[in-house]
């Protein structure tokens, strides 16, 4: 059996063992709970139920003072998103006692691009847990490179309110959330300020991040998705010019930043400066970056892999598995494959394939299965649809990482193509794209069409795939020797599609920090959303 071996004792260097004195009493409670995750878990079930009792979900189900693992399991269901959206709209409807008995303190806008947004409540309780576990986080980032508090920490997050719910709750974004939630010391350390997360429209807010950040000795970069990273560097690039202006003049007003309205510039500039001259204006070049912070698994891994030639010797760290529902694991080494189980802060069952539903304890190396959670701010055995490997232990705690999305695939013919596998095929196709969405395109005999944005042969792309995607997944190699599956067809995008993408995404209320890369496009509506912009 792979095994991790904790790694935060009190030794290392100055920043890192000021950090693990004030994360004293959580790492000792981090390290039991990894020797022993059944009690863990049952401790976080019986504090839930606790925060649970008198509310409309209690009554409904049966939930009274005391109630063990197998009970809770007859008694509530697991329920998909949609099941969940009569008591989510209770919440948002102003509510009381629905799903807590802490009253949610504001709404949390789900990263999903598709259909009506889901809108999850937050409770200081939920907020304490997930919290807890970026801290640790950050704790295993801070003992890793000794000279980070050096410098300045880059994010690109998105806006922490942007609405209001029916009943008076403040509508946001998790990163926002997060970030705003720092302590001082940690919040002073960003190099972009909270109200340029405020600017709306898209590409401004990312040029001005890039001003304050080329303006920063900037030590590392954070963000949840690679693509993300990789727009930004090209950007810088793109704006060249504009930026190198507004860093020699002390403004913000070239670029994008022109839309900028006064009220919101005025109080930026006021913060900035006249900067020397750079020699390069690229971030790889400008900035002495220590760490890339991101997602690196499942559909983010022909991004992350990306990312990682152009920055060299510079590490691209894993995230964890994390969403606006909860933190379900974080790395504790970067070496590692995976993230450690968070058993002290969510409650969460394994649901396999042949129908088994395991409590965390109860899984194997090698077992794949969908993340189930029960937490805190009133999710109750609630499907994530996110599927996980186990591919290690941390004493008896579960290692796993992300595979991707459960139940989305290509399947023409039979041949279940999963976002993971197509995004690993495109990692061999010997081309750099910027963007790429794969889709079935039906007829007699089907055929997959392979939508590239990049400098490349398109071509020569969609036949290095379709051998590539051969290898990794044998029913699509049998669908295409038999002939059920015609050869994938490339399609050009035009320069900068992705990017206009992401910025129609973004305003139509997706999160930016959070967007996901349409990897594959499964049906008709959502290959038309993808392709769009195409001019």
């Amino acid at each position: 059996m792979a095994q991790l071996t904790p790694n935060l004792g009190p030794e290392g260097h100055r920043s890192y063992r000021f950090l693990r004195w004030v994360l004293s009493g959580a790492v000792r409670r981090f390290e039991s709970d990894l020797d022993r995750p059944e009690a863990a878990q049952k401790r976080r079930l019986e504090a839930i139920v606790k925060g649970m009792r008198g509310t409309r979900f209690a009554a409904e189900h049966g939930i009274g003072d005391r109630i063990d693992g197998a009970e809770f399991r007859e008694r509530v269901p697991v329920r998909t998103a949609e099941e969940y959206r009569d008591y989510l709209d209770a919440v948002a409807s102003g509510g009381r006692m629905v799903l807590t008995k802490q009253a949610p303190t504001m709404l949390l806008e789900t990263s999903g691009t598709t259909g009506r947004p889901k809108h999850l409540p937050v409770t200081a309780a939920w907020a304490e847990s997930v919290q807890m576990a970026q801290r640790l986080w950050t704790l295993a980032l801070v003992r890793d490179h000794p000279e980070l508090a050096a410098g300045k920490a880059f994010t690109l997050v998105s806006p922490a309110v942007h609405g209001i719910s029916p009943g008076g709750l403040p509508i946001g974004s998790n990163t926002g959330r997060i970030r705003a939630a720092q302590p001082f010391w940690l919040r002073g350390r960003y190099a972009v300020p909270t109200d340029a997360m405020q600017i709306e429209d898209s590409a401004a807010r990312q040029y001005t991040a890039l001003r304050f950040g080329l303006a920063a000795d900037v030590r590392s970069v954070t963000t949840a998705n690679p693509s993300l990273v990789l727009l930004l560097f090209r950007r810088a690039m793109e704006w060249e010019s504009e930026l190198r202006a507004d860093l020699e003049s002390g403004t913000l007003r070239h670029g994008p930043a022109a839309s900028i309205p006064d009220a919101v510039r005025g109080p930026l500039e006021r913060m900035l400066k006249p900067e020397p001259r750079l020699s390069s204006i690229h971030p790889c070049d400008a900035w002495n970056l220590l760490t890339v912070n991101t997602w690196t698994n499942g559909p983010a891994a022909y991004f992350a892999d990306r990312l990682s030639h152009l920055l060299g010797d510079v590490p691209v760290r894993e995230l964890g598995i994390s969403a606006s529902e909860g933190s379900i694991a974080f790395p504790l080494d970067a070496a590692w494959p995976g993230s450690v189980l968070w058993v002290g802060g969510h409650v969460m069952e394994f649901a396999t394939e042949c129908g088994q539903v395991l409590w965390a304890h109860e899984l194997e190396e090698g077992m794949r299965a969908r993340v189930i959670l029960t937490t805190s701010s009133g999710l109750y055995r609630y499907d994530m649809d996110d599927e996980i490997e186990v591919v290690g232990h941390c004493l008896r705690t579960p290692v796993v990482r992300f595979i991707g999305k459960h139940g989305r695939y290509l399947n023409a013919v039979g041949e279940r193509v999963s976002e993971a596998q197509v995004s690993m095929a495109m990692g061999s196709v010997g081309a750099v794209l910027d963007g790429f969405t794969v889709g079935i395109q039906s007829g007699e005999v089907p055929n997959y069409t392979v939508a590239v944005e990049g400098d490349c042969e398109v071509s020569a792309v969609a036949m290095n795939f379709d051998h590539s995607l051969a290898q990794l997944n044998v029913e699509y190699a049998s669908k295409r020797a038999s002939g059920r599956l015609g050869p994938p067809e490339g399609r050009r995008l035009s320069p900068g599609h992705y990017a206009r993408y992401r910025s129609r995404m973004v305003a139509s209320g997706a999160p930016a920090g959070q967007l996901k890369d349409p990897i594959i496009a499964i049906d008709a509506s959502e290959w038309i959303r993808v392709l769009a912009e195409q001019s």
